[in-house]
Parts: C-alpha cells; sequence; structure tokens
C-alpha cells in the first residue's frame, strides 16, 4: 500500500478542500473557510500521496476540553485503500482526552460508535424560500454592532466551549450578514446568513423564542431566495419553526459525542452554525 502523508493543510489545500465538500453536495458557504482556519490553524489535516491532497480532516480544539471532528472526505478515486481510517485516527490522536463531537451521515452511526461516539440528536437540514410572516416584538440590529463580549457570552450559552478568535471571523466575513434581536436592552437572539454555493445559509440561529427566531430568520431574508437551516430535532420549536416558515426536510446527520452531552441551551439552538465545525 502506498505511504500516506500527513500533516497540516496549508491555506491551497483548504482552498480545494471547499471544492471537494462542493462536489460532496455539501453546500459550504463561499467564505466558511476564512473563518475555519482562523479558529483553530493547526486544526485541519491533509492526507498526501506523493505530494497530492488525496483526503481531508478537521479536528479542531476547542479550549482544553472539547473538540469537533468534521470535513471528513476522501476523494472517490482512493476510498477503499486504508488512506481515510488513517487520517481519522491522526485527527483523533489529535483531539485525546476531550468530549468530541461529529455530524456524522446518518448510516454511518455504527462505525462512529466503534470509535467511542455515542448519538445525542439529529440535524435536519431544512430548504427553501421562507414563507415570513408576523415578527417578534423585538429590535433587530446588525450583529457587529453588539459589544463582542457580550456577542461572545450569549454565543457560549449554546456551545460547549468558547470560540470567540471563530465568532469574530465569522460575523466579518465577505457574505455574511448578521443580525442580533434586542428587547428592553437584553440580547435575545442572534444570526448569521451568509452565501452559499447554492442560495444561503443561516448558522447560527439562537433565539429565546420561536417568534424571536423567526423575527431574525425574516431580517436576513431576501424575498424569493432560498435558504437553509440545520435543525436540531431535539428542539421541538426549531422544527415547528421549520416547517411554518414553509421549509422542507432534505437532508439528516447524527449529533455525537464522545462523551455526555455538554451543558448548553439546546432549547435555544433553532439552527446550527455549521455541519463542520460545531
Amino acid at each position: 500500500m502506498a505511504e500516506l502523508e500527513i500533516g497540516v493543510a496549508s491555506a491551497t489545500e483548504l482552498a480545494e478542500f471547499g471544492e471537494w465538500a462542493a462536489a460532496e453536495g455539501w453546500n459550504p458557504g463561499r467564505s466558511d473557510l476564512l473563518a475555519f482556519a482562523a479558529t483553530d490553524p493547526a486544526g485541519f489535516l491533509v492526507g498526501r500521496l506523493d505530494g497530492r491532497a488525496i483526503a481531508s480532516i478537521s479536528a479542531i480544539r476547542y479550549g482544553s476540553e472539547y473538540g469537533f471532528i468534521g470535513f471528513y472526505i476522501v476523494r472517490s478515486e482512493f476510498r477503499g485503500q486504508g488512506f481515510g481510517i488513517r487520517l481519522w485516527r491522526a485527527g483523533m490522536d489529535r483531539l485525546a482526552g476531550r468530549n468530541v463531537a461529529l455530524d456524522g451521515v446518518v448510516d454511518q452511526q455504527e462505525n462512529y460508535r466503534k470509535s467511542g461516539f455515542r448519538h445525542a440528536y439529529n440535524h435536519v437540514r431544512y430548504e427553501g424560500v421562507p414563507a415570513v410572516d408576523s415578527v417578534a416584538d423585538c429590535t433587530l440590529v446588525d450583529g457587529r454592532s453588539i459589544p463582542f463580549d457580550q456577542l461572545a457570552l450569549y454565543d457560549r450559552r449554546f456551545f460547549p466551549a468558547d470560540r470567540s478568535a471563530f465568532l469574530a471571523s465569522w460575523v466579518n466575513l465577505p457574505g455574511h450578514h448578521s443580525l442580533a434581536a434586542v428587547r428592553d436592552g437584553q440580547l435575545e437572539g442572534f444570526a448569521v446568513l451568509r452565501e452559499a454555493r447554492s442560495g444561503s445559509r443561516i448558522g447560527p440561529l439562537f433565539a429565546t423564542s420561536d417568534d424571536v427566531a423567526h423575527a431574525l430568520v425574516a431580517g436576513l431574508s431576501t424575498p424569493g431566495t432560498s435558504i437553509a437551516i440545520d435543525v436540531p430535532d431535539a428542539n421541538v420549536a426549531a422544527v415547528k419553526l421549520a416547517e411554518r416558515l414553509s421549509l422542507e426536510p432534505t437532508f439528516e446527520c447524527a449529533r455525537m459525542y464522545t462523551g455526555r452531552l455538554p451543558d448548553i441551551e439546546l432549547p435555544g439552538i433553532f439552527a446550527n452554525t455549521s455541519l463542520e465545525l460545531g
């Protein structure tokens, strides 16, 4: 078997990974990888044969206790030769000792269980042109106008670790538009819309209620433009909101952890930020 070289991906290879993801039908945001790289510069690993990138994986460290596995792709012509499992092991080794999460296709759950993962819930992608109607009694402002320490503290309620480096990049990337919902001086919701290969994606979508989440979607949406949101099916209110918006389920993946379910405010998560980085 040919020798696989595993190392940290270059900027050129990261751009190549984005093309692979698009070819797999993942419909990544056009600027996603800029924020992904800023989150953990050594977190994207590449498998090379004779200097050519043939496989990718992200093994992102958040703080000292949490990690996320994603962007696991082996080029089709190199599958079934053991290259993927080698890169997988390298990614998991990088996150050893942490509670590791992933969003994997449902039919691979058994394989992930063999690596120590346990199912928590599913993320269901809902897509379509949203049918927005009434909005909540709150004020919508540019997310970048919120003092960043407040925004990062709010985000931390819904994510297992601090991810300030990611968030600072996410709200400022080209093609990204953020809104915050404010009522009586309190932050009650936050969402980011980004341009994707097809239509737009909204993530995260955090809110204190379905009406606030609806208001954020309405504020970010452009008439006639399709959006996609990745909804945790464990949040019944989020599923009902997707249905209220007349969006259709198109894809499903399993959120799994090697440790316990993190202490996050799942009822406030109406759409996950990214299936690639959590």
